[in-house]
């Protein structure tokens, strides 16, 4: 017979865990002895050591009773393997994204795909790129992150685009982009209709309204203005 610390000692557990076990019903409460002290037996041993077994096989402390007790236990855990398997998946693509963040030494929220290219983008073209990570799939945002990449430097004048910049300015800052935006609307024909490409559950007006007023908000009217120009000539 045991107290309850030589029982948590016996299966390699604590006190705080044993009597947490107590408390969600997960372990029977032993008899007391003449002096009030808890006594275990072999019973409660045995127990805890399935317990901890389950426990440490991923079975969440819930559904440990129905593993235990399942005349279809081979399917629990095989469903179980499933979810763990999951885990371990999801696990496995957020290592390989904090990688890629240390590697080109980019901000944590960059999303998933542009972190070799971010270092390239405005802030603005980030926030962008967050929002198009919401909207499109995955192939589209593989496109986008290569059109970054595919990008000249005719981009930095757009960034540092004046407020008082004149028309003329506008104009000829068009008349330079419009080549590559043309190119690029060649290789990606989808761009004509990026509806086409949206995520499961975002209809086309939703995402026409969202990248308006995300165009808005993140650019300036010099720069909308060029972007108008630019659309025009492509």
């Amino acid at each position: 017979m045991w107290s309850t610390r030589e029982l948590a000692d016996l299966a390699g557990t604590t006190t705080n865990t044993v009597r947490y076990y107590h408390r969600i019903g997960l372990l029977a409460e032993p008899e007391r002895r003449s002096n009030g002290y808890k006594q275990y037996r072999v019973e409660h041993l045995v127990r805890l050591l399935r317990i901890r077994r389950l426990s440490d096989l991923g079975v969440p402390l819930a559904r440990i009773d129905a593993v235990d007790t399942a005349d279809d236990t081979e399917e629990s855990l095989r469903a179980l393997d499933a979810e763990l398997a999951s885990t371990i998946e999801r696990l496995q693509h957020a290592r390989s994204e904090i990688a890629t963040v240390l590697e080109h030494g980019v901000p944590a929220d960059t999303p998933s795909g542009f972190g070799a290219v971010a270092s390239r983008l405005s802030d603005a073209d980030r926030s962008l790129t967050s929002i198009y990570s919401r909207l499109y799939d995955g192939g589209t945002l593989a496109d986008i992150s290569r059109m970054i990449a595919d990008n000249d430097q005719a981009d930095d004048e757009f960034e540092h685009l004046r407020d008082d910049a004149d028309e003329a300015t506008r104009q000829r800052l068009a008349e330079k982009l419009a080549p590559a935006l043309g190119r690029t609307f060649s290789d990606y024909p989808w761009l004509r209709d990026p509806a086409s490409r949206l995520t499961p559950g975002i209809d086309a007006d939703t995402a026409r309204r969202t990248m308006s007023e995300a165009l808005r908000e993140l650019y300036t009217p010099n720069q909308l203005d060029v972007i108008r120009r630019v659309l025009l000539l492509v």
